[in-house]
Parts: structure tokens; sequence; C-alpha cells
């Protein structure tokens, strides 16, 4: 995963926190909680075993 995809990745995240505030629904809510993990565990698996 390359930097811009992450960032990208943690804005798409972050929005859907704000589309939570927004609407109140906890599927936005545990969507973006979910995506937001998934993303940063896929950051964190190419920083420390990535490719060598």
């Amino acid at each position: 995963m390359g930097p811009f995809a992450f960032f990208a990745g943690l804005l798409l995240g972050v929005m859907g926190m704000g589309k939570w505030q927004e609407t109140g629904s906890p599927f936005w809510l545990w969507g973006s909680v979910s995506f937001l993990l998934i993303v940063l565990g896929w950051g964190l698996g190419a920083l420390f075993g990535g490719k060598k």
C-alpha cells in the first residue's frame, strides 16, 4: 500500500465517522471503525512485513 492509498483510506474512514455523527446510525459507526481497522492493519503490515 502506498502512502497515498493509506491517507485516502484514513480520510474515507473519518468521513464515515462524520456521516455517523449526522445520522446516528450504528451501521455507519461500525462500518467506519471496521474500515479504519482494516486500513491500519494493511498499512502496518506493509510497513513491517512488506517486501524486502
